[in-house]
């Protein structure tokens, strides 16, 4: 085996806590000008590197693949939990000899930069990356670095592999786009009706004022009113400026809800639930799938009363399946921690692409890549399908089969959306 260098941004800059998440970030300042940044978006030199070493399986070419993805300030805890995803899969391709492409061997080199969770920062890092590295594909794990790529990524000509549940990305008519998790509308009729069924029809809305919070609530409130429901209380909350919510609570409780949407970055999802419950709230929480449901327990330290009555996406370590269970328990021996979601989609990725482009015959068009990648998903081995994904769609989106996990009795239970 040789070292390559994987490059990973350095600049320390505090972000907004209620960026964190799967599908968060703001919304990108881009305009629909044909292969046009915005006034001042990717224009600049972006993150600045710092060399980490990777291996490479020794007698192969090397493909470099992309990343841009929040590394430093607030945001790095999510952002690093997509690169450990990513780095396990190319770390086991790799030692394993490499990917066959027509006739030859390939290793992977991933090239990350720090784009501090800005969208600006996210342009200048992708059009650098396809400048300096040729990168046929790069990976952006939030909504609003995706808007801002897909402005220009078909012009020049790279795949985007985007992860955020925003519905909208894979409707813009672009055809170099790969949205890696489930949309969240998805989410929202069986997690209502759930609440509804349990709890009762009204609903207070303490979404975060991210674009991506938003978005989810400007989805939800309409979908809740047509199935019965009363929203009695809209207002959100700005986790970059509020640390205490009694007085955001006081004026939601006071309307008796059954139900609070609440969601952003899991920690300060977890204090507003705590406080709702200090605050005499004993109905349900609906969280929006940038939360988690054992993250929000562990920041809570084990706190059952508080996530009784909640519904939201399941934790990847209460999903385990014969698909998943070598790579969890890798990544507890590596990174003594559980992976999340963004570390298993990530992973997985990882191995549909490799097997895209073996099926493409081609490493570096993007085009053919992306033609291929449904092609590849059909041929990933059954022990690293870590979720149960039957295809990627014509619009570029991974279809998953979807369930929801719901808090009773203090324990965590996984419900198909069929039951």
């Amino acid at each position: 085996m040789k070292k390559v260098s994987m490059i990973v941004g350095g600049v320390m800059m505090l972000l907004t806590v209620g960026c964190n998440g799967d599908g968060g970030g703001e919304d990108a300042d881009v305009t629909e000008a044909e292969g046009t940044p915005a006034p001042g978006a990717p224009d600049g030199d972006g993150g600045e590197e710092v060399d980490v070493d990777t291996e490479v399986a020794e007698g192969t070419e090397v493909v470099d693949i992309g990343f841009s993805g929040p590394l430093s300030g607030a945001g790095a805890y999510y952002g690093n939990n997509t690169l450990n995803g990513l780095t396990m899969a190319i770390e086991e391709i790799n030692e394993s000899g490499g990917f066959e492409v027509d006739g030859e061997m390939y290793s992977f080199n991933l090239v990350s930069l720090d784009d501090q969770y800005l969208p600006d920062e996210t342009g200048a890092n992708v059009r650098r990356l396809v400048q300096e590295n040729d990168t046929p594909v790069i990976f952006v794990p939030h909504s609003g670095g995706t808007y801002a790529t897909q402005v220009f990524n078909e012009q020049d000509e790279v795949l985007l592999a985007s992860y955020s549940s925003e519905p909208e990305i894979t409707q813009q008519d672009n055809d170099l786009t790969w949205r890696i998790p489930p949309t969240y509308d998805k989410y929202i009729e069986p997690f209502s009706e759930y609440q509804m069924e349990r709890f009762g029809t009204d609903l207070a809305m303490l979404p975060p004022n991210t674009e991506f919070g938003m978005d989810w609530a400007e989805a939800l409130a309409p979908a809740w009113e047509e199935m019965g429901g009363n929203v009695v209380h809209e207002s959100s909350v700005d986790y970059a400026q509020d640390t205490d919510f009694y007085t955001l609570l006081t004026n939601a409780l006071a309307e008796d809800p059954d139900v609070l949407f609440v969601g952003g970055s899991s920690e300060p999802t977890a204090q507003v639930m705590a406080q709702a419950r200090e605050q005499g709230f004993e109905g349900g929480f609906l969280i929006m799938d940038q939360a988690k449901l054992d993250e929000i327990d562990n920041v809570l330290g084990g706190a059952p009363e508080v996530i009784e009555g909640s519904v939201g996406v399941p934790p990847l370590v209460d999903d385990i399946h014969q698909g998943n269970e070598q790579f969890i328990s890798d990544y507890q021996d590596t990174f003594d921690a559980d992976p999340g979601s963004e570390a298993g989609y990530h992973y997985y990725s990882v191995y549909i692409l490799a097997e895209a482009m073996s099926a493409a015959g081609e490493t570096e068009d993007a085009h053919a890549i992306r033609e291929h990648m449904d092609e590849g998903l059909q041929q990933v081995d059954d022990d690293k399908h870590i979720y149960e994904v039957s295809e990627v769609d014509e619009d570029g989106g991974m279809v998953t089969e979807l369930r929801m996990a719901v808090v009773e009795d203090g324990e965590v239970e996984l419900v198909d959306f069929d039951d």
